[in-house]
């Protein structure tokens, strides 16, 4: 491969020397992409119709159709080549960030005065490990960001500065959510009804108008996610086509290489948003953000291993890739287990899931049933 903004699959083509590893790894992060988008899809439906407060219309329930319109929506926009302003997803971004910030702080002083706040840190617990596993998924964005390089200026430099300022920023955020939502309206609750806890803590210190800053602030959020997430796989997929290791019939256009979202594969959008509707619609919450995170978990692991085998590279140090093996051997069993042991039915689910996903993946690199599979990826082994 000649193109570094593959991102996984690219270096894993690079050091192991294996279009069927990269390949596979490509298509697993779609597969974890799709399910992406659909938890986002499925959360947007939730905050909808809880801002709304109805729960079906027509006899149909209001969140599955308000899910698939959203799909739908950013489906149709790409397919007519409708290009997003780049500073309306940064003002939206800063406007998230503000709102949870906001939240934080007054969330910090209100829980503070009224039966104090509590981080869960006095009492020995698997349950941070299993939820720093589960929200795996919320730093596929960085991952998302290795596919639009080209689009940033001295990204070689600007990529490693923005993620390690904004990867522990996310994360002191992140925590000084869970902790001020967890300390105002209890555990129980967001467990039992995630999609709305934030919200509901928020009605404690900010009454009607902080729940609904809070639903208004999460309903913009997950569909500015479904958006950048669904043009971002799209982008991913074309360096996949490009490359190979995916279908050249999935590519509508007649362009070599990307330059704008008018040269995105279309028909690899329609994919995409079938696919997103298929999990939004049939799976729940849990089990969707369970495979999504567990997809990403495995890749990043397989990632960090070659990596670190590969650490006498002048270009690679052997820090990073140890600590995400580490963290994958700390949060996949866990994460199995605990699914296994408290969901069962979403263990099954994603099992059947990840096991469908293979077997598609192997079918289609070791075998010509598709077509195309020695021509196809000449390119990337090289032949």
């Amino acid at each position: 491969m000649s193109d570094p903004e593959g991102a996984s699959p690219t270096y894993l083509e690079w050091f192991a020397d294996s279009s069927t590893l990269a390949g596979m790894a490509g298509w697993t992060l779609l597969f974890g992409y799709v399910g992406s988008i659909a938890m986002y899809a499925y959360a947007f439906g939730n905050h909808a119709v809880d801002i709304a407060g109805i729960e079906h219309v027509l006899g149909l329930p209001l969140r599955a159709v308000l899910s698939l319109s959203i799909i739908g929506i950013f489906v149709a926009l790409y397919l007519v080549g409708v290009e997003e302003s780049g500073w309306v997803e940064v003002a939206l971004v800063v406007v998230k960030i503000a709102v949870l910030i906001g939240f934080v702080v007054v969330g910090f002083w209100f829980g503070s005065s009224n039966g104090g706040i509590h981080t869960g840190l006095d009492s020995v617990s698997f349950a941070p490990i299993m939820a720093a596993a589960m929200s795996f998924v919320a730093f596929q964005g960085w991952q998302l960001l290795m596919y639009s390089q080209g689009t940033i200026k001295d990204h070689s430099d600007t990529n490693p500065t923005a993620i390690y300022l904004s990867i522990p920023t996310a994360v002191f955020i992140y925590i000084g959510v869970a902790i001020v939502t967890t300390s105002i309206v209890g555990v129980a609750l967001v467990s039992e009804h995630p999609e709305v806890a934030l919200a509901t803590a928020a009605s404690e210190f900010g009454g009607y108008w902080g729940e609904l800053v809070i639903s208004l602030s999460a309903l913009f959020s997950t569909a500015s996610a479904i958006n950048a997430t669904l043009f971002t796989s799209a982008q991913f997929s074309d360096r996949l086509i490009e490359n190979g290791l995916l279908p050249k019939k999935l590519d509508a256009s007649s362009s070599d290489e990307f330059h704008a979202d008018e040269d995105l594969p279309k028909h690899i959008i329609l994919v995409l948003g079938v696919l997103t509707a298929a999990f939004t619609v049939a799976g729940s919450l849990e089990g969707i953000t369970s495979f999504a995170s567990l997809t990403f978990i495995v890749v990043f692991g397989g990632t960090s291993y070659l990596a670190l085998t590969q650490r006498d590279h002048e270009d690679v140090s052997a820090i990073p890739p140890a600590i995400g093996l580490v963290g994958t051997v700390l949060f996949l069993p866990t994460m199995l287990w605990h699914l296994f042991s408290a969901q069962r039915g979403v263990f099954y689910t994603v099992a059947a899931l990840a096991a469908v996903s293979l077997i598609v993946e192997l079918t289609y690199f070791e075998t010509d049933l598709f077509g195309s599979s020695a021509d196809g990826r000449s390119s990337v082994r090289g032949d």
